[in-house]
């Protein structure tokens, strides 16, 4: 049986998203975002969910470009603090020891350190009440070597990406590989 908890944000595995960006002092940004995902495949988009008070709302905003930035489970401590102190009162990048680096696709930096990165430019936005949902197209994804296994595809397991768990507030990490996509439904079908 199940019990109703009614309407909350609860989705699960939801992705720990850290979100780079410029403002207009040229300085960079990264604020993590709880609220994304890709929304499209063709063409290939992601979206973020941020409030009008933050810093990452207002460089979206006036800069029509972020980075969507994948930090591995070992940058936990990192991730958390983009998302706990204000890009205006802090250089995020120093204090988190981290390397923000000038995207070749947008006008965004990305978090050097971070094994995986979505270069997008904003092709929509839309108010949905308490955040400003942002749908960047993804113009590039860049990726460590070390993540991509011998057949050149992209290895969750090697990226060890972070989710968060909305109801208990707290990350989890790692991801372990259990089956073929699109291939183990397949033994159900009758013979």
């Amino acid at each position: 049986m199940k019990r109703s908890l009614g309407p909350k944000t609860v989705l699960y595995p939801t992705p720990v998203l850290v979100v780079g960006t410029y403002g207009a002092d040229e300085r960079p940004n990264a604020s993590t975002a709880a609220w994304g995902g890709i929304c499209c495949s063709r063409p290939p988009c992601v979206t973020v969910s941020f409030r009008a008070a933050t810093l990452a709302h207002a460089n979206i905003t006036l800069r029509k470009a972020f980075t969507v930035n994948v930090p591995a489970d070992r940058h936990v401590r990192e991730a958390d603090y983009f998302g706990v102190v204000s890009g205006r009162d802090a250089d995020k990048f120093e204090v988190a020891r981290l390397t923000p680096v000038r995207s070749t696709s947008v006008d965004a930096p990305y978090v050097d350190e971070f094994p995986l990165v979505l270069e997008c430019r904003v092709v929509q936005v839309h108010e949905l009440g308490l955040h400003t949902q942002f749908i960047g197209e993804i113009v590039d994804v860049k990726v460590e070597e070390g993540c991509i296994d011998e057949t050149g595809t992209i290895d969750a397991g090697r990226i060890a990406p972070l989710f968060y768990a909305p109801v208990d507030g707290h990350y989890y990490g790692g991801a372990t590989r259990i089956a073929k996509a699109h291939s183990i439904g397949h033994e159900m079908r009758p013979q």
